[in-house]
């Protein structure tokens, strides 16, 4: 007979999860494994919310596993480390991303690609090494492999780290491989949202101009005088559109919404790179203008381990903060809701630490 989460581990734990695809968060105890020789051992103090949290909840995707307890964007301080554990010790600032398992030995391991390893863990939802379901950061504390920890440099703080440990990865790393992050190039960014005002941080501090692509005309002078945006489009004003056609080397399109690539494509020169991190259902594409312009759509989802650990380094080094809410954990199905209705500034972080207590 298989043991109930609450038994299946040594260590007891608790946090918040779904019990169906309502969605609806509630007090939930569980358990995790021991530290390992190799292990650490987590308590969290943040974590983030991401919009996958929403989806898995309400079994969007069609995969979702019940009792669900959500989130990969955690950080906190090491309270045990493992006998053969090297980089890590007891007080750390660390965080945990939205992997803690991979081969490490496939074509892409081996090239610091954990995150498109065909034997991928994800942090929660996932099926461990053990056997066993991962939980995420919606809970007290977590144990992870300590090649999937993630340092967090001391005057980065905590609660402002947790969302750069998605959206950050998310954004940087395209960026770079699409060598969209020389200085004095031309970056669109489409959608002011979680991922969005990150890339407008990430994009300028590489010295990129930055123009955001908005359908909300009342997000420009945020855009510009917050994040610091150069420029600001609403794209369905048809001037403004046409008025910088064929000016941008690139775009990074963070929307999840279904919306029309055509007017995009557009207002890249050639060899232009559209580069879709938010996931729709299904887009149109049209044809002839790649053709014409030697342009491209491509995808990114976030990144290695190795890089993830630059982007936060870089992310420090450059003050890159993401604007926060922090929210007690009894709040969060509200923000769940109003995070479905993108009423929010520009992330959800629950405070851990000072507000889930045990059922």
């Amino acid at each position: 007979m298989a043991k109930s989460p609450e038994n299946e581990h040594p260590l007891k734990a608790f946090g918040w999860a779904a019990r169906d695809s309502s969605g609806v968060l509630s007090p939930f105890k569980f358990s995790r494994r021991e530290t390992g020789e190799k292990d650490v051992q987590i308590k969290i103090m943040y974590c983030g919310i991401c919009h996958s949290d929403l989806h898995y909840l309400i079994n969007q995707r069609g995969n979702a596993k019940y009792p669900l307890v959500p989130g990969h964007e955690i950080a906190g301080v090491v309270t045990e480390v493992g006998s053969e554990v090297q980089m890590y010790k007891v007080g750390d600032k660390v965080g945990v991303g939205c992997m803690v398992g991979a081969c490490r030995s496939c074509d892409y391991c081996t090239q610091n690609l954990e995150n498109h390893c065909p034997k991928i863990i994800l942090t929660y939802n996932h099926t461990y090494y053990d056997g066993t379901r991962t939980y995420g950061g919606y809970s007290n504390f977590i144990v992870v492999d300590e090649h999937f920890v993630l340092r967090i440099p001391n005057d980065l703080p905590l609660d402002a780290a947790a969302p750069l440990l998605c959206s950050g990865i998310s954004t940087y790393s395209p960026l770079i491989f699409y060598g969209l992050n020389k200085p004095g190039m031309h970056v669109g960014v489409v959608g002011l949202g979680g991922l969005g005002h990150v890339a407008v941080k990430m994009a300028k501090a590489f010295g990129v101009k930055v123009t955001v692509i908005s359908t909300s005309p009342n997000k420009k002078e945020e855009a510009i005088e917050v994040l610091g945006a150069d420029s600001f489009l609403v794209s369905r004003n048809p001037d403004e559109m046409q008025a910088a056609m064929g000016t941008m080397d690139g775009i990074i399109d963070t929307v999840s919404a279904v919306h029309p690539l055509l007017p995009l494509i557009g207002l890249m020169k050639c060899n232009g790179k559209l580069v879709m991190l938010g996931s729709p259902k299904a887009l149109e594409l049209p044809v002839m203008p790649l053709l014409m312009g030697r342009k491209m759509i491509v995808g990114s989802a976030i990144g290695g381990i190795k890089e993830t650990q630059e982007m936060i380094d870089f992310a420090a080094k450059h003050n890159i903060i993401p604007l926060v809410e922090v929210i007690p954990i009894d709040y969060v199905n509200t923000a769940m809701e109003r995070l479905e209705k993108a009423d929010v500034k520009y992330r959800f972080v629950i405070d851990i630490g000072n507000t889930l207590k045990a059922a």
